[in-house]
Formats: structure tokens, sequence, C-alpha cells
């Protein structure tokens, strides 16, 4: 299996990066290729913009999504992106490794997201969820967050964290078609003992060791609504 791993994480001594460490020696040790994309210490530019296009198909009026279409077509989208899309196409399995901020993910990723995640190939027209451009591959998100567990869920202080992920998993990663894993969720880690920072990184070792067997989350396909997309009765 080929592994993409998108890292966003601005300390490179974080616990976020002893997750994606620990992911790449456990996959690896799996015999799976793993790449990483470490968007901070790449500089990624989050900013989707004119600039992303050589040539523009009309330079008067920017349509992102539809430039994007036609600069993989015409070999005119930035040699960044293109990169970061190879990769993409490349891997069976999409991680997303990241830290909440603000009850989200860092601007860098959801940058990394807007300009990576390219109309025409990723999605586009009805090509979406079970239909989408990716359809076939896995996707995990792993985050870390300040808060405890008991504050998240249902009548919780912050409401359940699936709603927070929410844009991301549903939004994002099964809208292009992926088969989204349930997050696996470091909780309150900048105020935790050592030893329980090493109990999470076993548990992760471990659900890494088992993804082949788990089931996704469940989202829309779309035989479930007419051409209309109206809900079938």
């Amino acid at each position: 299996m080929n592994v993409l791993i998108v890292h966003a994480h601005p300390e490179p001594q974080s616990f976020t990066a002893a997750l994606r460490d620990q992911a790449v020696v456990a996959l690896q040790a799996q015999g799976h290729e793993v790449q990483v994309s470490d968007l901070y210490a790449m500089q990624w530019n989050p900013v989707a913009s004119a600039a992303d296009f050589s040539t523009r198909e009309n330079p008067e009026y920017l349509v992102y999504a539809l430039e994007q279409r036609l600069g993989v077509k015409k070999q005119s989208i930035a040699a960044d992106i293109q990169g970061e899309l190879d990769k993409l196409l490349w891997a069976d399995l999409l991680i997303l490794n990241f830290p909440i901020f603000w009850f989200s993910a860092p601007a860098m990723l959801k940058g990394w997201i807007d300009r990576v995640l390219v109309s025409g190939v990723c999605y586009g027209g009805k090509r979406f969820y079970d239909q989408g451009g990716l359809a076939g591959k896995r996707a995990l998100v792993t985050v870390t967050l300040g808060g405890r567990e008991h504050m998240f869920g249902e009548g919780a202080i912050h409401g359940p964290l699936e709603e927070m992920l929410r844009p991301i998993l549903r939004g994002t990663l099964a809208y292009v078609g992926y088969d989204v894993l349930a997050p696996f969720v470091a909780w309150h880690v900048p105020y935790i003992s050592a030893e329980a920072r090493q109990a999470f990184l076993l548990a992760y070792e471990l659900r890494l060791q088992g993804l082949a067997d788990e089931l996704p989350l469940v989202f829309p396909k779309l035989e479930q609504f007419d051409e209309a997309l109206y809900p079938l009765s």
C-alpha cells in the first residue's frame, strides 16, 4: 500500500510530529511505501490565487476551479501543486495529521486542500461522494488538541468532535470519494505526562496495524438520490 501523510504543525518537536513519525515507522514496518508532506518544513504556500496558473483560460476573471481543470490538462498548473497532486494520486491511503486550531484545521492544511484537491481530477460535476475522483482510496484524520475527552460529545461543553471535523471528514475527504475512517484523537496533549503521551503513541501504532479491517464511516451515495439530487423515497 502507498501512504501519503500530510503533516501540518509549526513545531518540529511537537507531539503531532511524534505521531507522524510513529505512523512512518509503523506503516513501513508493515511493508507499506510512505511519503510525507511536512507543510511547514516545505514552506507550503496556502494561498489559492491566479499565480497558480502559468496561463489562464480567462485572464480577466478568475474562476479558480475552472482554471484548475484546464491547468491540469494544459500542464499550466503551478509545480508545487502538481507535485502534491502526483503524491495524492499515488497514495492508496491519505493521513491528515494536524492539531485542532479554533475548532478547525490549521490554515496551512486548509490551503493545501484548496490548492491540491484539483477540480476535474478529485471532483467535478456529479463526481462526488462515492463517485468522487478519489473513490477506492482510504483516508484517516489524526488530530491532537488541548481539550479533555469529557469536554466533547453530546451535551458536553464543546459538542461532538465529529461535528467539529465535519468540514474535513464529510465536506472534503468523503466528498472527493475517500472511504473515511474514524479519526484518531490524542486528547489534552500539552498537559499530560510523558507516560500518557507514550500510551497514545502505542495506541496509534496498534490502530495503524488494524486499518485494513476497519469499516469506514457512512456517507451518502449518489444512488440514494435522483438526477436533481433529491433523496429517493
